[in-house]
């Protein structure tokens, strides 16, 4: 007997997660269009955390709408 694969198994493809919270937000790009819609919306001067740019709070609601609205999964 096979299991039948459901929307909840799969596991969902992100191309940007959100962490963190209060003032300051971190976007980690998780997939190559991810990174390169940060790459080239977000300012080269942005405050970098590893793989991550540092967002306050203020602008990562209007960052996450963009990338959704170019197409993006941002969780």
């Amino acid at each position: 007997m096979y299991l039948e694969e459901t929307p909840m198994s799969k596991k969902a493809k992100v191309d940007v997660e959100v962490s963190g919270g209060g003032t300051v937000f971190l976007l980690t790009p998780k997939s190559k269009a991810g990174k390169a819609w940060m790459d080239e919306h977000l300012p080269e001067d942005a405050q970098r955390w590893g793989d991550g740019v540092a967002v306050e709070h203020s602008y990562v609601g209007d960052i996450a709408q963009g990338m959704v609205d170019d197409g993006l999964t941002v969780a």
